[in-house]
């Protein structure tokens, strides 16, 4: 792929800095931060730099995988944890599902419910349940993420901040120990940000490899949901959030 030399420049920048900070770029190339903006999303697009609000991280060695790859680990745990998801929610509700191979397990087990209202941002689960005639399919507009499905973007949050819900459903990509959710895409990060602030109830899925993980960008904290789904929870930190804050965890493989 061709790299402009400024694109060039600002890549080995982030390698040498860890990361870049769209004001000292812009006064460094003595260019507008609407021009240095416009670059990071290029270099991020590409995969070559991971956004952040304000500026850019050069990738670490744990950078979100592949999406197939990411459907692949932890497969049982996440049908397990889909399936209890599902019990939790009743025919005839309103909810959010947002992006995540978590989150598409739930969209998987909730097939057999009736009269559910879906809205989500994730065209892999509305690809899934469009084609069932007791479930309603609303999905939001913005722009289409090649790597899995995902819309983000500013319009897929105003599109959100329509409507209030029964329930969402939200994954991370990341679980600090001190209950920072945490995710690589800032953009996909203000549209989980919204689903959480127009849900009644607030579920949270995510297997226990997530605890093992690090990502750049913070959806929130644990103690913004209700429920916590996973497999096992071994961190004593994250079940004494939990117990803190009246959140109910669930483990499926315990």
């Amino acid at each position: 792929m061709y790299l402009t030399p400024r694109h060039s420049e600002i890549i080995q920048m982030a390698k040498d800095n860890g990361r870049v900070l769209v004001d000292d770029l812009a006064t460094y190339f003595s260019v507008t931060p609407q021009t240095i903006r416009k670059d990071l999303n290029d270099l991020c697009d590409q995969r070559l730099l991971t956004r952040i609000h304000g500026g850019a991280l050069f990738p670490s060695g744990i950078e979100n995988m592949e999406y197939e790859a990411r459907r692949k680990i932890a497969a049982d745990e996440k049908e397990a944890i889909g399936k209890a998801a599902a019990r939790l929610i009743p025919d005839n509700a309103s909810l959010f599902i947002n992006i995540g191979t978590t989150t598409e397990a739930v969209s998987k087990a909730l097939l057999d419910h009736t009269g559910l209202m879906i809205i989500t941002n994730n065209i892999n689960v509305a690809n899934r349940m469009r084609v069932y005639p007791e479930i309603e399919v609303v999905i939001a507009g913005g722009v289409v993420r090649g790597a899995d499905g995902g819309i983000v973007g500013e319009a897929a949050v105003d599109f959100i901040k329509q409507f209030k819900v029964d329930y969402a459903v939200i994954g991370a990509s990341a679980i600090d120990h001190d209950g920072a959710l945490l995710d690589f895409d800032f953009r996909e990060v203000k549209v989980a940000q919204a689903i959480i602030a127009n849900a009644r109830q607030v579920i949270l899925v995510s297997d226990s490899t997530k605890f093992e993980r690090t990502a750049p960008v913070r959806i929130g904290h644990l103690s913004q949901v209700d429920t916590f789904i996973t497999d096992r929870c071994d961190i004593e930190a994250v079940r004494k959030i939990c117990g803190e804050n009246e959140v109910e965890l669930i483990e499926t493989m315990r």
